[in-house]
C-alpha cells in the first residue's frame, strides 16, 4: 500500500460519512417542521428530541466528516503535485470537483446556519422544502465522483 492508496481510502471513509450525515439532517429539518401541526405535548417532546439529534449529528459526525474530507483531500492533492506536477489543479475534471466541493461546504453552512434558526423557532423552511432540497448533496457528488473517475477534458 502506498501513502496514495491510504490517503484515497481515507478520503474516500471520510466523504462517505460527510454525504451519510448531509443526506441525513435535511430530514430530520423536516420531520422538525412538520411536528407545527401537531399537538402539544408531542409537539414539544418531538421537536425537543429531533434538535438533540440535529445538533448531534452536525457536531459528531458531519462537521468532523466534512473536515477530515478537506484534509484527506488536500493530502491527496499535496501527493498528486508531487507524482505528476500541479498543472492537473487546472483541467476541467479537476475544476469540476473543486467547484463541487466548495458548492458542497456552502450547503453544510447553510444546513448549520438553517438548524441555529430551527433551534431557535425562527425558521421559515417547510417540511416539504427540506425533501425537495435533500438530494442536493448527492446531485453533486454525482457530478464529483464522475469527473475524478473519467478525468474528462474538452
Amino acid at each position: 500500500m502506498t501513502m496514495y492508496d491510504l490517503a484515497r481510502g481515507l478520503h474516500i471513509l471520510a466523504v462517505i460519512a460527510w454525504m451519510a450525515g448531509m443526506l441525513f439532517l435535511p430530514r430530520l429539518y423536516a420531520y422538525d417542521a412538520e411536528q407545527n401541526g401537531k399537538a402539544e405535548p408531542l409537539k414539544s417532546e418531538m421537536q425537543t428530541l429531533l434538535r438533540l439529534w440535529q445538533a448531534r449529528l452536525l457536531r459528531i459526525i458531519v462537521n468532523p466528516a466534512m473536515i477530515l474530507a478537506f484534509v484527506f483531500g488536500l493530502w491527496l492533492i499535496h501527493l498528486d503535485v508531487q507524482m505528476r506536477g500541479a498543472a492537473f489543479l487546472a483541467e476541467p475534471w479537476m475544476v469540476t470537483k473543486l467547484v463541487g466541493v466548495f458548492l458542497l461546504a456552502g450547503w453544510h453552512g447553510f444546513l448549520a446556519a438553517e438548524r441555529k434558526k430551527i433551534a431557535a423557532g425562527t425558521s421559515t423552511k417547510t417540511g416539504r422544502f427540506w425533501r425537495m432540497t435533500n438530494e442536493v448533496p448527492f446531485l453533486l457528488a454525482i457530478i464529483m465522483v464522475l469527473s475524478v473517475t473519467t478525468e474528462w477534458t474538452f
